[in-house]
């Protein structure tokens, strides 16, 4: 059988630029292997509710040091890193199933082919933080990510854009993105005026609201950011970021489509819930919340949109050049240029006490 008919047999040939990711990938893998370097997994926060939770993660080769040694302190410091570059030039795992056990129950997931967890698995649990117990057969070591099960009675929930939105970046443009990503110290990322106090507010006044933040970025920053919220006072939450690189049938992935495809998915799996979706003008935040408001009135509370500074916007590639959406759907819209000025029209619209 040709190559050609073999691939289609067995489903859609890949890229061509995500066979060579796969070999390179292969490659160092083999090297880092050779080295003594262990499948171990980085654990990320997930959500879900009393009956499933969605387990996210990303396996990666990493050197195992002695408990208790020097090595081990070092190492810890190294996972700590303040820069994000090493996070990218980690290796992906793809061919080891992952463990997964929580409240006694154990589960066998396995990663896709950028290393990412990102599995459904059920449980009985409830409403809260849970604990997720991830490992590998290779290391010895255990990680712990947190889970939050959504309370089938709440009634509202946070969905929050990161850059530009909770903390100043130029994202769109590729010089600075990268400077952000891979070289500044997160100490020094900004956060953006009043979001941290007008997230706060939200989650007090709506006890058991799910706190979820999307944004367009690689899943290799996951714990940066998570560091950055933490560091600045905002509510925890899951992060939902996206795997940077081509795919099966392109050579990059799409950040609009990822976040469409998650508001879409999170209004299926929370039925009963309003989502507040706060987002910035600089990027496709109104557009893609104007979408899902039209799609899903039922599950569209407001939409906030921060306003960029004249220089922010410049650096952000400009502002949306739509004009600000009126609430055609029903949906009420409201814009502001920081949390406090959100904060007030949100107490204006109920939102907050």
């Amino acid at each position: 059988m040709p190559p050609e008919a073999e691939a289609l047999a067995h489903g859609p040939l890949m890229h061509r630029a995500a066979r060579i990711e796969d070999a390179f990938h292969e490659f160092r893998a083999r090297r880092a292997r050779r080295r003594g370097f262990l499948a171990t997994v980085v654990p990320y926060t997930g959500y879900g509710a009393p009956t499933w939770v969605r387990i996210l993660g990303r396996v990666v080769l990493a050197k195992e040091p002695r408990p208790g040694s020097r090595a081990e302190r070092k190492h810890k410091r190294r996972e700590e890193s303040i820069r994000g570059w090493r996070s990218f030039v980690s290796v992906p795992v793809s061919d080891t199933p992952v463990t997964v056990e929580i409240e006694g129950d154990r589960h066998v997931v396995h990663p896709d082919r950028g290393g990412v967890i990102d599995t459904v698995v059920p449980v009985q649990l409830t409403a809260g933080w849970h604990t997720v117990r991830l490992s590998t057969a290779e290391s010895s070591r255990v990680f712990e990510a947190p889970v939050f099960v959504v309370d089938p009675a709440a009634t509202f929930g946070v969905i929050s854009d990161i850059d530009d939105t909770v903390m100043v970046t130029a994202l769109p443009r590729p010089l600075l993105a990268a400077w952000n990503t891979f070289v500044l110290d997160e100490h020094a990322r900004v956060p953006t005026p009043g979001m941290a106090v007008l997230l706060e507010r939200l989650a007090t006044a709506h006890p058991g609201a799910p706190v979820i933040y999307l944004s367009t970025g690689a899943w290799n920053v996951a714990p940066t950011l998570s560091r950055f919220l933490s560091r600045n006072l905002l509510p925890p939450g899951p992060l939902l970021l996206t795997d940077w690189g081509p795919t099966h049938d392109r050579w990059f992935r799409s950040g609009r489509e990822h976040k469409r495809t998650s508001l879409a998915r999170l209004a299926e799996e929370f039925p009963g819930l309003k989502w507040l979706l706060i987002g910035d003008d600089g990027q496709h935040d109104e557009a893609l919340y104007a979408e899902f408001a039209a799609a899903h009135p039922e599950s569209a509370a407001a939409v906030a949109i921060r306003q960029l500074s004249s220089g922010e916007a410049v650096l952000a590639g400009g502002r949306s050049k739509a004009e600000k959406h009126s609430g055609a759907s029903g949906t009420p819209w409201i814009y502001a240029p920081d949390g406090a000025g959100l904060s007030e029209q949100l107490t204006a619209l109920g939102l907050l006490p």
